[in-house]
This record gives structure tokens, C-alpha cells and sequence, in this order.
């Protein structure tokens, strides 16, 4: 068995102590510079650019969203591996008629993947689009709008599964 004095060959030095130093503190240092790197180029979480300015708008965004729940509106929404279908029904269940539909797709964690897909109106009253999302979560804004106003907003968060091949 080889002592520890016959791999340095020779005595334990103050430049062996300095070696075990910089290369102990330039391993921290190293990860550490690594870390902060990607923490700064990597997505910031920011949803909003002002938090101010969005918390000012908080109540009217709560107050609208209260009066299109009072209306008795439903919706549906289905993702698929290459489609989107969305419906919107009044409270009889008759579908409701707008001028466009759009879905924002978001992923929690980056902004890089999102995606705006306009939905084409169906003779049904339904709507629907392809798309070439990745399987995964997303969060979903479907937005209805009506002479230029938005009449329903629906945010959900989804889960598109990967497609299994089969043999």
C-alpha cells in the first residue's frame, strides 16, 4: 500500500498546500460563475414587464371576469397531438358567434416555444386549428372577440401528451 509521502514523492509541501487551495477554491469559484451565468441568460420568470401598472388593472380584470361567469357562458377546449378545437356555448347552450378566436400557448418556464394560433370558425360553431406544439404543459388564453371587443376569455393549464408509436 502506498503511503501518502511516496505519491508526492517527497514532503508535503507549502506549494502542495497552495495547489489543494486554488484548485479547491477554483472548483466554487467555477461553478459558482457557471451558475450565475445561466441564472442571467436564462428566462427571468417575468410575466408582466410593470407589476405596478398590472396590479392597478387587477380589479377590472377581476370585475370582468365576474360578469362573463354571471352570464352562464361554457366552453371547451381540446388539444390533441395536431389539432385544436374550441367551443363556446350561451347559457341555453346555443353557440355563440364571434368574428375571431385566438389561442395563446405559453410553456411555464420560457418564452421561446409560445405560440399564437388563430382558430377558423365551423358551420357547428366550433373552432379549430393545427398546430406544431411539443408535448408537454402549456398554459392556454383562449381569447373570443366580437366588433373588435373581447367577449370571452378562458385561461387554462394543459398537459399535451407525447404520441406513442405503435407496431
Amino acid at each position: 500500500m502506498q503511503t501518502f509521502r511516496s505519491i508526492l514523492h517527497g514532503p508535503f509541501t507549502g506549494w502542495h498546500m497552495l495547489t489543494l487551495m486554488v484548485l479547491f477554491f477554483g472548483t466554487i469559484i467555477s461553478v459558482n460563475a457557471t451558475m450565475a451565468y445561466f441564472a442571467g441568460s436564462s428566462w427571468s420568470g417575468l410575466i408582466v414587464k410593470n407589476t405596478y401598472v398590472a396590479s392597478q388593472k387587477f380589479d377590472e380584470d377581476v370585475a370582468r371576469v365576474e360578469a362573463m361567469k354571471a352570464r352562464g357562458w361554457t366552453s371547451g377546449l381540446k388539444v390533441d397531438h395536431d389539432a385544436v378545437k374550441y367551443s363556446l356555448a350561451n347559457a341555453l347552450g346555443t353557440p355563440v358567434v364571434t368574428d375571431h378566436v385566438t389561442v395563446a400557448f405559453s410553456r411555464p418556464v420560457g418564452e421561446e416555444q409560445d405560440r399564437l394560433i388563430e382558430l377558423r370558425a365551423h358551420e357547428d360553431g366550433s373552432y379549430s386549428a393545427g398546430h406544431d406544439l411539443a408535448s408537454g404543459q402549456w398554459l392556454v388564453k383562449v381569447t373570443a372577440m366580437k366588433d373588435s371587443a373581447v367577449v370571452y376569455t378562458d385561461v387554462k393549464r394543459i398537459i399535451i401528451a407525447a404520441e406513442m408509436e405503435t407496431k
